[in-house]
């Protein structure tokens, strides 16, 4: 389980090439943001698109946000640039595209290590592929830099030849793997994209989804998805009056030499308590970001 909340219910996407949406990104209620490279910005703009994303990490216009920078592969002929960019303009996190094996992130660390990177610099790892879901483990184990899991269901199904469903049935398996993989090494992990950026039915649906399989939040490609994502992902009001009834119980029957309590005919153990306690705590987190 992870020791610090840090809410990553809205994680948007905005293209590195478009400096209009990255300015536009500082006043939307998305918990992370991801300046995108990589898909979103076409070969002829990536140059531009690097430079517009460190002027905008380093303007430090998106407050207490969480801000990550995905980079192209290091296979490509922009990824070492932009990975000597996104070093020198540290954002909170860099995104690698692609990841398949553990060797692939441990050698990004050292190599944001010899650019003279913070410590401070956390790495997400995009899981897209067949090879690389299941490899999902080893690589959750790859560096202690690593701190989330971005799923990739758009390349994911492209690259299983399968189809896009409401239930996620041909992805369902990956999807489950890599949430074992990172809940085993205490990292975060975040739901793909829906495509329909338009079908709020649709979103909330998969967002539920999402929400019941353990995930900690879902990426965006529109900010009209925020709203609905951020509803969905955060605590509800029953959930925190049960964790603060089940908190409160368990520490009096602590304090009464009991290991367990009651509460609502229900036995409340350790293991209770310390999910009461996380929703407590991101609840916390989570009125702390809105304040700004």
């Amino acid at each position: 389980m992870q020791t610090t909340a840090k809410p990553r219910r809205s994680v948007l996407y905005m293209p590195g090439s478009n400096a209009r949406a990255l300015q536009k990104a500082a006043d939307l209620p998305t918990d992370a943001v991801i300046l995108d490279l990589e898909d979103a910005v076409a070969p002829g703009e990536k140059a531009t698109a690097r430079n517009l994303v460190a002027e905008a990490v380093q303007s430090g216009r998106y407050g207490r946000r969480e801000v990550a920078v995905r980079v192209n592969g290091l296979d490509t002929e922009w990824g070492l640039e932009d990975l000597a960019a996104a070093v020198a303009c540290a954002p909170d996190a860099i995104l690698i595209p692609k990841v398949e094996d553990a060797e692939q992130m441990r050698d990004i660390d050292r190599r944001i290590v010899d650019l003279g990177g913070s410590t401070e610099i956390a790495l997400w790892a995009m899981m897209e592929t067949p090879l690389g879901v299941l490899n999902a483990a080893e690589i959750a184990a790859s560096t202690a830099r690593l701190r989330v899991m971005i799923l990739g269901t758009n390349d994911l199904v492209n690259e299983l030849q399968g189809s896009h469903t409401t239930d996620r049935q041909p992805v369902i398996t990956a999807l489950g793997l890599c949430l074992l993989a990172a809940r085993a090494h205490g990292l975060a992990v975040v739901d793909g994209v829906y495509n329909a950026f338009r079908d709020d039915r649709g979103l909330r649906a998969a967002c539920e989804q999402g929400k019941a399989m353990g995930m900690d939040g879902k990426t965006l490609i529109h900010p009209s998805q925020i709203a609905i994502t951020n509803e969905i992902f955060a605590p509800d009001q029953s959930e925190l009056e049960e964790a603060k009834r089940y908190v409160a119980a368990f520490e009096e029957a602590e304090a009464a030499g009991q290991g367990v309590a009651v509460v609502d005919g229900k036995i409340v153990e350790n293991l209770h308590v310390e999910n009461a306690r996380r929703l407590l705590q991101m609840s916390d987190a989570i009125a702390a970001l809105a304040a700004g």
